[in-house]
């Protein structure tokens, strides 16, 4: 388990190279923290091919919800 030590600060969160490997983060990489439902926390990175298909998705049910709502049915 990885245990960090956070502070604030202007530059946001500081990670030594081992905590970033251990992550499988690079620098640069952009991640995002997420509350569970249970109460804990999920780290995931940023990938432009998820964000690409769930602009999509939001684009589909928006252009056709007509059919999804029928569907739904």
């Amino acid at each position: 388990m990885l245990s960090l030590k956070i502070s604030a600060g202007p530059s946001g969160l500081t990670l030594t190279k081992e905590e970033m490997a251990q992550l499988g983060l690079r620098e640069g990489d952009v991640f995002y923290l997420t509350e569970e439902e249970d109460g804990s926390f999920r780290l995931s990175r940023h990938r432009l091919d998820r964000e690409r298909r769930m602009t999509l998705a939001k684009r589909i049910m928006h252009d056709d919800r007509e059919i999804l709502r029928a569907l739904a049915k």
